[in-house]
């Protein structure tokens, strides 16, 4: 019988995603404060306080120590912002507004076909980069979670999953989005096709995960200084946050059925959540992101939301966001190949990579689904259709 974890810290039957059945018929800051990267932690406890490598906050930081609590805090530096949150940290150099980034992007893990070898990736979905630039990916058609290590873009690693396609503790389904939880030394997935999310230990040895949250059609992933978990959920069209032992969670965006009205969502995917616990959509359906306020019982429209269109004014298809501090936000746009950046107010974005038609170049993507920074700022872009992580350095 599956156990399922009781809190989230502590040590009807749906397809996946249309998104699947979809692709399947085709052949298929200032800087960024993101949730979703749960990096270096100010941890609980420590027996080696700041002394043992800078408490693991980093190059970038500050370390101090509270002997009666044992916890180690960590700070970022000037001239550095933090990725993660209030207890999970990384400090990444500050990037200004008008930044740039290379057009031709390097491929850091897969680029080798579609398939199932250590070297390969099979429509991947969401995906994570840590603070020593470790990629973790949801490597979704081979049910499983990837790792690639920093200077090995040969080889990556089976860190969950991998055992095929089933709801046995030690499998996942069609995987779509991952978190890394310092904290517990673990990864939190969204695993669809079982209806539920679940958390994997990274120790060594570990051959299977337990059940968070179960009877939800998850598609993103968020986390938030107060170590709340946002989901998705595509088939209510709606995102819950979930606390501790809270099984029901609290509503956060949607719940009023599939629309384009401001308090429906239609095909909710990945996530973002800031310091003021908004939390912004990407609604791949309506081709626009949302901004929900906290509290709020509608959203405002922050990208998108002309219908679909390859326009500086429209999205088509988006997933992946992150928003920086100055409240830009990123966003890879599946089908017109290209990621973009929206700043705050504006009504219409402007391209950052990609926009040169599908393809498998340097500069073009085959459906793009994620977006993420890394400590000094370069862009990493995942690419589904061809199967690869495509980092672009910052200029």
């Amino acid at each position: 019988m599956m156990t399922t974890a009781c809190s989230f810290l502590s040590g009807e039957n749906h397809s996946p995603s249309p998104v699947i059945s979809f692709i399947k018929s085709q052949k298929g800051t200032p800087l960024l404060v993101s949730d979703k990267y749960i990096f270096k932690l100010n941890k609980a406890t420590t027996t080696s306080g700041c002394s043992d490598n800078n408490g693991d906050c980093g190059a970038n930081a500050t370390c101090s120590y509270n002997a009666t609590t044992s916890a180690v805090k960590c700070t970022c530096k000037a001239g550095y912002t933090n990725t993660g949150s209030a207890v999970n940290v990384v400090c990444i150099v500050n990037i200004s507004a008008n930044a740039n980034w290379a057009q031709n992007g390097l491929t850091i893990a897969g680029g080798n076909g579609a398939g199932g070898a250590t070297n390969q990736l099979n429509w991947p979905y969401g995906f994570v980069v840590d603070d020593d630039q470790t990629v973790i990916i949801a490597d979704s058609w081979n049910n499983r979670i990837m790792q690639w290590t920093n200077g090995d873009t040969t080889n990556g690693q089976v860190v969950a999953g991998g055992n095929g396609a089933g709801s046995g503790l030690n499998q996942l389904t069609m995987p779509t989005d991952v978190l890394i939880d310092n904290a517990t030394d673990s990864l939190i997935i969204c695993d669809p096709g079982n209806q539920r999310v679940v958390r994997w230990s990274r120790r060594s040895g570990t051959i299977q995960g337990e059940i968070l949250i179960d009877s939800i059609t998850c598609y993103g992933l968020a986390m938030d200084e107060q170590i709340y978990l946002y989901v998705s959920d595509y088939v209510k069209q709606e995102v819950r946050r979930y606390q501790g032992c809270d099984k029901i969670g609290i509503l956060v965006a949607g719940g009023n059925g599939q629309g384009s009205g401001l308090n429906q969502l239609s095909y909710p995917t990945f996530l973002f959540v800031d310091g003021q616990q908004n939390v912004y959509v990407s609604e791949w359906q309506n081709h626009r992101v949302m901004k929900w306020n906290k509290g709020a019982i509608e959203g405002i429209v922050v990208a998108g939301g002309q219908g679909a269109g390859s326009a500086l004014t429209q999205l088509n298809g988006p997933l992946g966001i992150i928003v920086d501090t100055l409240g830009a936000l990123y966003v890879v746009d599946e089908f017109n190949y290209r990621a973009m950046r929206w700043t705050q107010g504006a009504t219409q974005g402007t391209v950052i990579v990609g926009d040169n038609g599908q393809g498998a170049g340097a500069n073009q993507f085959y459906n793009p689904y994620g977006v993420s920074f890394d400590r000094y700022g370069n862009l990493f872009v995942l690419d589904a259709g061809n199967g690869r992580v495509q980092r672009f350095s910052i200029e």
